[in-house]
């Protein structure tokens, strides 16, 4: 994956840090924030089936929410989410980190902590 180099110098959220696709499996969301923009990224349906075998889990995505600070994901009107699904694989969240970087690049304005806004 290619590291994303915004103009300040930063290298935005790192794939790495989204934790790998088995995290997921246990039916806890990942809760990051960049700069005013807060995710949650999770399994849906947020269930643990770590333990399952894979043939009885059923289908699931990973579900990645994105809002501005300062509320939490609970406190947030939901109005002021977006969301976005991506295949349950590891090929799947390969796509979230980029996915965040270049929805928190095109929506500058929207991140109050950014520094970006007028």
């Amino acid at each position: 994956m290619a590291i994303i180099w915004f103009n300040d110098g930063s290298q935005g959220i790192l794939q790495q840090e989204l934790f790998p696709i088995s995290h997921y499996e246990y039916g806890e969301p990942y809760f990051g924030s960049y700069r005013g923009m807060r995710f949650r990224i999770a399994r849906e349906p947020l269930e643990n089936v770590h333990f399952t075998p894979p043939d009885k889990r059923g289908s699931a995505v990973l579900r990645v929410v994105i809002w501005p600070e300062p509320y939490s994901y609970e406190k947030t009107p939901k109005e002021q989410k977006v969301t976005k699904d991506f295949p349950f694989t590891k090929e799947g969240l390969d796509e979230v980190g980029p996915y965040l970087n270049d929805y928190y690049a095109s929506h500058l304005d929207t991140w109050p902590g950014s520094g970006q806004n007028g």
